[in-house]
């Protein structure tokens, strides 16, 4: 899914190697893998449902969903939220999985933009976890506990200075998921393709007098599986730049490629 280059250094200048994560043999890395990505997928989903709830639907409220507690989201999506990423990680190395927060579609035809910005507050969500996990690495670095690793992958956005096994490390290898999984949902998510959440924004910029014709759209289940296909084979072409983008942000002055 992501790039393959080679390293090659020149001065204070680098070039780091970008892999995926492969396939997982230690099980304390695949439990933090599941947790990172059930903290940020509840996260994401209690976001929407927050916004919904100030935009006027209760709905996913009275569903006990405008919550961090997982167990809501995990009893609405059993699949998407518990079984489906905890074989993925086994098997893959990372998370594939899905969850979702109900809401009125009667209150978002009637209000399309509060709906946009139901559907936004998701991938926002996960964009501030990122920035915090950023802050966190930045800190780190700052009392000589993190550095810039020498080859950067979804499983490696930071490294421990000194014992490779020690705290520290956990420590790296934890911001690490924290921040490529958060970054992952937020690329994936604005993508304005049906069923992502970009496709649910877009009423944002639209003139009023298209959204009808957008929401009708935007509900063909035949679009939803185009966009699905689409997402699928151009998702890792989409989240390598804005990888490079973020850990260039992360680690100013030296350059990836």
């Amino acid at each position: 899914m992501l790039l393959n280059q080679f390293l090659a250094r020149a001065g204070s200048r680098a070039r780091f190697r970008i892999r995926g994560v492969g396939f997982l043999t230690d099980p304390t890395q695949a439990i933090a893998f599941y947790g990172v990505f059930v903290f940020a997928v509840t996260v994401h989903e209690a976001s929407h449902a927050l916004a919904a709830k100030l935009g006027g639907d209760l709905t996913a409220y009275n569903g006990g969903q405008v919550s961090l507690d997982p167990v809501p989201h995990m009893k609405r999506e059993p699949f998407g939220m518990v079984i489906l990423p905890i074989l993925s990680v086994a098997m893959m190395g990372w998370p594939l999985g899905y969850a979702s927060a109900p809401y009125d579609p009667r209150w978002a035809q009637r209000y399309p933009k509060r709906a946009a910005w139901m559907a936004l507050a998701g991938p926002a969500a996960n964009l501030g976890l990122v920035i915090v996990a950023a802050l966190l690495v930045r800190i780190g670095m700052s009392f000589g506990i993190f550095e810039a690793p020498a080859s950067i992958h979804f499983s490696q956005v930071t490294a421990a200075v000194g014992d490779p096994g020690g705290l520290a490390a956990g420590g790296a290898f934890l911001l690490s998921i924290f921040f490529s999984l958060n970054l992952l949902l937020f690329v994936l998510n604005m993508i304005p393709l049906p069923p992502l959440d970009g496709s649910g924004a877009l009423p944002l910029i639209l003139p009023d007098d298209w959204l009808e014709t957008y929401r009708g759209l935007i509900h063909q289940p035949m679009i939803g599986l185009i966009g699905i296909v689409i997402v699928w084979n151009f998702l890792g072409a989409i989240y390598s730049p804005f990888l490079l983008f973020s850990i260039g942000l992360l680690y100013p002055g030296v350059h990836y490629g």
